[in-house]
């Protein structure tokens, strides 16, 4: 019963979703349609770039990415722009999540190498909204870019276009609030990194943590197949290849090459997308309920969308509303700022609330009231932002 309540608890917005799918199937009878009802491009892009992550994950890539920039500084302003800006820039590639689950990690065992523990909560609250913020200029971003990039029809330039103005400014942003973190602390001597030290979790490894796959005994080989994959994928997201034949390449390559890697593929956000659908495809058949909730979203979708996301996170936000409106450029702009607020506006953003809960307890607090301090007010600055793109 534990481990029900555990799962529960680990997969509640998985739970969410089936259940409203099986709810919704008592008013709409399953029925050959369901499967119209269903993005299968968009799950199989999701399902490639995960398989891809999780194979540059295990050979250590974006962790040595980040000792290789760490080992060329050696101030504190120095390494909090290293440990911030690399969850911003790379998310735009690996999504917010791989981003976090590996930065965030990483940050707290650099920042007690250092001795700067006391710089623990700033920096991983700028990380969480780095990662946020940087993943929504590229459609590979985050989940529900991907999903609306593939549904709207728009360009990759054009994507790109939509969303630059406000990754800009969150750069410029996060900049500032590192130089004010910086100004604060009091310690800013030189510093030298630690040779030695290695940037893994402090829990202990088992034994079947330190048996070594395929894909990292040959790492050399790895991220050079593992490159050749994402150039399909970006491919697929140019609308080159399709994303039946990226998935199936995919697929076929790491059960060949190293099955262990599709282990770590999050299943259960492709699951949580199929019961979305359902969910989405039954309830615009209700007539009543779907001239509800376009008449709410009507010439109201950005701000929907970020509200909708404080609630329901930004990914079922995008699949929920973009069944009652056709006006993507506003959901794309509103789910990617409506990431920003609440902890749970973002999935991705439980992933450092957790590390730091299990890392630093009694900073969990102080944690929670920086993380929303400072998401509501980049969230009002991007918001006026918007308001201001929308006048001129």
């Amino acid at each position: 019963m534990q481990k029900v309540f555990a799962f529960i608890k680990k997969e509640v917005v998985l739970i969410v979703a089936l259940v409203l799918a099986i709810i919704s199937s008592f008013i709409v009878p399953p029925g050959k349609e369901y499967l119209g009802y269903i993005d299968f491009k968009t799950l199989c892009l999701l399902f490639a770039l995960m398989a891809i992550m999780a194979g540059y994950k295990k050979i250590g890539l974006f962790r040595q990415i980040g000792m290789f920039l760490l080992n060329r500084t050696n101030s504190v302003l120095g390494i909090l722009c290293v440990l911030i800006f690399l969850p911003f820039f790379l998310s735009m590639l690996i999504t917010n999540d791989v981003a976090l689950i590996t930065f965030v990690p990483f940050a707290l065992v650099v920042l007690t190498m250092f001795g700067k523990n006391g710089l623990v909560v700033p920096c991983v609250v700028l990380q969480t909204i780095a990662a946020n913020l940087g993943s929504m200029l590229l459609p590979m971003g985050n989940p529900q870019n991907l999903y609306l990039y593939s549904k709207s029809g728009i360009s990759l330039g054009g994507f790109v276009a939509i969303m630059l103005p406000y990754t800009i400014l969150s750069f410029l942003l996060i900049f500032a609030c590192i130089l004010v973190v910086v100004k604060k602390c009091q310690k800013t001597t030189r510093l030298e990194i630690d040779q030695n030290a290695q940037p893994n979790n402090a829990q202990p490894e088992t034994a079947a943590q330190t048996r070594q796959s395929r894909c990292e005994k040959n790492k050399k080989l790895s991220l050079v197949l593992f490159s050749l994959l994402f150039l399909l994928a970006f491919l697929a997201i140019a609308k080159i290849l399709h994303q039946y034949v990226l998935a199936a390449i995919v697929l076929a390559f790491f059960i060949i090459y190293d099955i262990s890697v599709l282990k770590d593929v999050d299943y259960s956000l492709l699951l949580t997308f199929i019961g979305f659908f359902i969910f989405i495809g039954n309830m615009g058949n209700i007539q009543a309920f779907s001239d509800f909730l376009q008449k709410i979203i009507l010439n109201h979708e950005t701000l929907v969308a970020v509200l909708a996301s404080q609630v329901i996170s930004n990914v079922p936000a995008a699949l929920l509303l973009s069944g009652f409106t056709g006006d993507y450029t506003a959901l794309i702009i509103g789910t990617n700022l409506g990431g920003l607020g609440t902890l749970i506006a973002s999935m991705a953003s439980l992933i450092s609330f957790k590390q730091i809960t299990a890392n630093a307890p009694l900073q969990k607090g102080k944690y929670f009231a920086w993380f929303t301090a400072s998401n509501v007010a980049f969230l009002i600055l991007l918001l006026a932002e918007w308001l201001l793109l929308r006048l001129f």
